[in-house]
């Protein structure tokens, strides 16, 4: 079932565990100063309000909580869209459509990595932190969540970078008219759950399908420049 065997499945988990504690550590250097954290949180807000004159946040989270079932549908969306869905797309693209594994692949970490720098640099305290305005969406309390969660990595949204990312090569490679539509809608889906908990900001999700969109660009370009740098040498 392996397109290259053990040997080469074993090289892309040590990727992405390799992947794995460089978040750890961009999240030790984002928990040291938690109050740059909140201003830098305070700031998007206050931004958000100046321009819009409102908070989307507080829209969308008055629509989920208006149901159980749509808040724990939305709940278990953020908490599955980014390791589960992300890592059970990689698995189905490496086994049945391998050669696009790779661009997948790369795409993710180059957003990923992206968004570490940014965590480092500018940490930002998400919604659900200041009180004031929202509640808590989902169970942030759980200390195995809190352990493996960066409390300030809320500038850009990787959630809402990795859905779009996934989204899209998935709508190209699958062959089902129902698939693809599920896979197409399932960006915006997960861009509403994570203003619906309180996860992250408007601005956040821009800054996240920015943040895609420069990565899909800069991969699917990377095999021209490197022609193009073949051919100069």
């Amino acid at each position: 079932m392996l397109p290259r065997g053990w040997t080469d499945f074993g090289r892309q988990l040590s990727i992405w565990f390799g992947f794995y504690f460089a978040y750890l550590g961009a999240r030790s250097f984002a928990d040291r100063n938690p109050a740059q954290a909140f201003w830098n949180g305070w700031r998007v807000l206050t931004f958000e309000q100046r321009w819009t004159h409102d908070l989307v946040e507080t829209t969308t989270q008055q629509v989920v909580n208006s149901s159980h079932w749509l808040l724990t549908v939305a709940a278990w969306t953020y908490w599955n869209s980014e390791f589960t869905v992300v890592g059970l797309a990689l698995l189905w693209v490496y086994l049945r459509r391998h050669e696009r594994f790779a661009q997948l692949r790369n795409t993710v970490l180059l957003a990923n990595v992206i968004g570490l720098v940014f965590y480092i640099i500018w940490p930002t305290a998400p919604p659900w932190m200041f009180t004031t305005y929202f509640t808590n969406g989902v169970n942030h309390s759980n200390g195995a969540l809190a352990a493996l969660a960066n409390p300030y990595a809320a500038m850009p949204s990787l959630h809402a970078a990795d859905a779009l990312i996934v989204g899209v090569v998935l709508v190209s490679l699958c062959r089902s008219v129902w698939a693809k539509a599920i896979w197409a809608i399932w960006p915006a889906w997960v861009w509403f759950c994570v203003l619906a908990t309180a996860n992250h900001f408007l601005l956040d999700v821009i800054a996240g399908i920015g943040v895609a969109l420069v990565s899909l660009y800069a991969v699917s370009r990377a095999p021209r420049a490197r022609a193009l740098i073949a051919s100069l040498l």
